[in-house]
């Protein structure tokens, strides 16, 4: 969902977050990946401007915090 609101592909995930294309797949398969691998991605999102909504009744999700901050933190 955060990359998709970012409006990246899985090439850009990789890139931006220094990690393989097959990376981001067995993610979003929810295959099991490295906590360090988990936290790098997390960090990547949060600069990009996602926010991380915790679970609730209705289970996690994510959300822009601001489009300017996701325009001046992607590389170009």
């Amino acid at each position: 969902m955060a990359r998709v609101a970012l409006g990246w592909g899985v090439r850009d995930l990789a890139k931006y977050a220094n990690v393989s294309t097959d990376t981001i797949s067995r993610l979003e398969r929810g295959e099991v990946l490295k906590s360090r691998t988990l936290d790098d991605l997390r960090r990547t999102f949060e600069a990009a401007g996602i926010e991380f909504i915790p679970e609730d009744a209705k289970g996690p999700g994510v959300r822009l915090r601001e489009r300017l901050e996701v325009r001046a933190a992607t590389p170009d």
